[in-house]
């Protein structure tokens, strides 16, 4: 295990070459402003990669340890296509940053998670490339990536399209420009990317792709055919780049219909949904149960007879008992809901998505919700 000092002085030697590097190129004009954010991005990388190297180092022997029983996922995706218990995971927002507050959270349940997620949108920023380093940590620690892959096509920068000239809003029909081709180049370089992993990643790509007021990939601006065409197109790239080991993962949003969004048995590997109890935050919401929320939607999302993943799962503290609420969510769930085999904590705690004030989905502190878990959990017989 690395030593505290050593992590201190390996962060302040990277922070002092990188305040030389970009200071050096300060001085050389706006014709560099690019160099310096490329530099600016790559030595906060740097900072970034050698926290994280030493936190995956860390915690590599142990959690491996505790995951052991997992190896045989990692050398057979079909155990992952049909997996024989229910696979916890999590998305925390601080993880991007280091896997402290992903640990943090496992600490508090007493538990160590087969799945972390994380979301990457689309874009010609480095952050926005597949994330190679992320993806090699989350299997240095013993699990298996689950990258949300979010089609935001306005930030990509002008060479990416034939003419050189950037549509004014390459957001609608967006869908159809993909299945055309426009943005092969970048989706041929992720799918290099995951081929080279040679372990299997779970892929999300366009989330709630039926949600007309959320995100620019919805029906406000591309059809379902579109859509289902998009969908197609990358998937055979993948495959075509030989990027057998990604997992496609559909997941619509449960509250629209979604039927003819649906893009096919042949490319679609797990059905998701989201489960996200808001409570009364806001004039819209109320405080509903689990069995109201998904109840409902796992009799039209069995039909598809694909494993299932609740990709985003948590509940806000406004409104009602949350302990409560946990607790009877996970009561008999095996039981309950067989083809449901994965479930991903959303923690996440600074959410401005939905509702004009910041809401936290954080728990990992609250201790009758910690306890109420792992109360039912322990109870299931897998």
């Amino acid at each position: 295990m690395k030593s505290a000092t050593f992590r201190i002085m390996s962060t302040v030697i990277a922070i002092i070459i990188s305040s030389l590097i970009v200071y050096a190129l300060s001085h050389a004009g706006k014709s560099t402003k690019g160099p310096i954010e490329n530099v600016m991005t790559y030595t906060g990388d740097v900072v970034k990669g050698i926290e994280q190297k030493i936190i995956v180092e860390q915690r590599e022997d142990t959690r491996k340890d505790k995951l052991k029983w997992l190896d045989p996922y990692f050398e057979n995706k079909k155990l992952l296509l049909h997996p024989p218990k229910i696979l916890f995971g999590a998305y925390d927002n601080d993880m991007k940053e280091n896997f402290e507050s992903i640990v943090s959270l496992e600490d508090s349940l007493h538990t160590t998670f087969p799945l972390l997620h994380i979301y990457i949108p689309w874009g010609s920023k480095p952050e926005e490339k597949f994330p190679v380093s992320e993806v090699k940590n989350i299997i240095s620690l013993g699990s298996i990536p689950v990258i949300t892959w979010e089609p935001w096509l306005n930030t990509f920068n002008e060479e990416q399209y034939p003419d050189g000239i950037k549509p004014k809003d390459p957001n609608k029909n967006g869908m159809r420009d993909i299945a055309n081709g426009i943005y092969d180049s970048y989706i041929e370089e992720w799918a290099v990317s995951a081929r080279k992993i040679n372990k299997p990643i779970f892929l999300r790509f366009g989330h709630e792709m039926n949600d007309g007021y959320r995100y620019p990939w919805g029906p406000q601006n591309n059809s379902a055919p579109d859509f289902i065409a998009a969908w197609r197109h990358i998937h055979d790239l993948f495959l075509k780049e030989g990027a057998k080991n990604v997992i496609w993962l559909w997941s619509p949003h449960p509250a629209y219909d979604f039927k003819d969004f649906y893009p096919g048995d042949s490319c679609v590997d797990y059905v998701g949904v989201g489960v996200l109890n808001y409570g009364t935050v806001a004039t819209w919401s109320k405080w509903w149960t689990f069995k109201e929320i998904f109840g409902r939607d796992y009799v039209q999302l069995a039909k598809y007879n694909k494993p299932i993943m609740i990709t985003e799962f948590g509940s806000l503290a406004v409104g009602g008992n949350r302990s409560k609420w946990f607790a009877d969510a996970l009561d008999s769930i095996p039981q309950h809901y067989p083809l449901l085999r994965s479930i991903l904590y959303f923690h996440k705690s600074d959410d401005n998505t939905t509702t004009q004030q910041t809401l936290s989905w954080y728990f990992k502190d609250d201790h009758p919700v910690t306890s109420g878990i792992m109360k039912q959990v322990n109870k299931w017989k897998q």
